[in-house]
C-alpha cells in the first residue's frame, strides 16, 4: 500500500524548509564577522555577522576627513539602519538623506526624533522614538539588539527655517551612547559625543562591551587621559577604538596620547587605529 503525504504533510515540508533556512542563517550568522568602518569624526559603518548595515552618526558630504570616495552617500552601499548619538550637525547632517535613499529609519533621542517629525525633516515612519535604557532588536528573533545609554554632552538641533531662511534651534532630546550587540553576542559601545562619568562602570559592568567606539579629541568631549581612565579604570573592554579627533583644530588629542595614558598593565584594553575610509574585522 503506498502511503500519500495530504496537503497538510506538503504544508509541513514546507514549514521544515522554512526552519531548515532559518537554522542555516543563524549558524551564518554565529560564524560570521562583524566588520566596523571608520570614517572619520563619528560616523561608522557597521556590517553585522548575519549581513545587516547599521550607519551611527553619518556625517559624510561635508566632513573635512571623511574619504572622497564615501562623499557621495550611496558609496555606502545598502543601509538597513541608521542611529544618531545626538543632534549636533557632525552626527546628524547626512542622516535624513541617507534615510530617504534607503528607506532606512533614523533611531535617535526620542526628543530629537519628535523634532524631526515636527519640522518635517523626515516622515514619522522613519524617525521612530525610544529613550535611554530602551533596547530595540529590529531584525527578527537572534537578530542585532540595540541599547540607548547615557552620555554626557548636549544635543541642539540647528534647523534652517525655508520660510526666513534662518537657523533656528530646537529641542533636540538627551544625547546617548549606543550599546550593540550582535547576532554572535559580539558587543560593541559607540559612545557618541560624551565627558567622563561614574557609570561608566555601572554600563561597563551591565553590557560588558566587547568593543568602545571613544571620542578622545579634547575640548567638546573627553581628552586622551580622560578616555584612557575611561577605559581602563571604568569600562575595561578588550579593544578601544578613538574616534572624534583630529576634524577640527580643537579637536586635538592624538591616539598615540590616549595609547600612551592607556599604559600596558595586564588586562588593559587593546587600542585599535584606523584612518578614516579604513576597516577592522572581529
Amino acid at each position: 500500500m503506498r502511503f500519500q503525504i495530504p496537503f497538510g504533510g506538503r504544508l509541513l515540508r514546507a514549514l521544515l524548509a522554512v526552519a531548515a533556512l532559518c537554522t542555516a542563517a543563524a549558524a551564518f550568522a554565529q560564524g560570521g564577522k562583524t566588520e566596523i568602518l571608520w570614517l572619520g569624526q563619528a560616523t561608522t559603518r557597521i556590517t553585522t555577522p548575519g549581513g545587516k548595515v547599521i550607519v551611527i552618526d553619518p556625517w559624510l558630504t561635508s566632513n573635512p576627513k571623511t574619504p572622497a570616495a564615501f562623499k557621495n552617500l550611496a558609496a555606502l552601499g545598502k543601509v538597513d539602519l541608521i542611529l544618531v548619538t545626538h543632534a549636533h550637525f557632525d552626527h546628524f547632517a547626512d542622516a535624513p538623506a541617507l534615510a530617504k535613499m534607503n528607506n532606512a529609519a533614523v533611531w535617535g533621542p526620542a526628543g530629537l526624533n519628535d523634532s524631526i517629525v515636527k519640522l518635517g525633516i523626515l516622515p514619522v515612519e522613519l524617525s521612530p522614538r525610544f529613550g535611554k535604557g530602551g533596547t530595540i532588536a529590529l531584525f527578527g528573533p537572534g537578530g542585532v539588539k540595540i541599547t540607548a545609554v547615557h552620555a554626557e554632552h548636549s544635543s541642539e538641533l540647528t534647523w534652517k527655517n525655508p520660510a526666513t531662511g534662518k537657523d533656528e534651534i530646537h529641542v533636540g532630546g538627551e544625547p546617548v551612547g549606543f550599546i550593540l550587540e550582535m547576532e554572535n553576542g559580539f558587543k560593541i559601545w559607540h559612545m557618541g559625543d560624551t565627558a567622563v562619568f561614574g557609570d561608566m562602570r555601572l554600563i561597563g559592568d551591565m553590557y560588558r562591551p566587547d568593543l568602545v567606539l571613544i571620542p578622545i579629541g579634547g575640548h567638546f568631549v573627553m581628552n586622551p587621559r580622560d578616555a584612557a581612565m575611561a577605559v581602563r579604570d571604568l569600562i575595561r573592554p578588550k579593544y578601544a577604538l578613538p574616534i572624534h579627533y583630529g576634524t577640527t583644530p580643537q579637536l586635538a588629542g592624538t591616539p598615540a596620547e590616549f595609547n600612551a595614558a592607556l599604559g600596558t598593565a595586564p588586562g588593559t584594553a587593546r587600542m585599535l587605529v584606523v584612518d578614516p575610509g579604513q576597516k577592522v574585522e572581529f
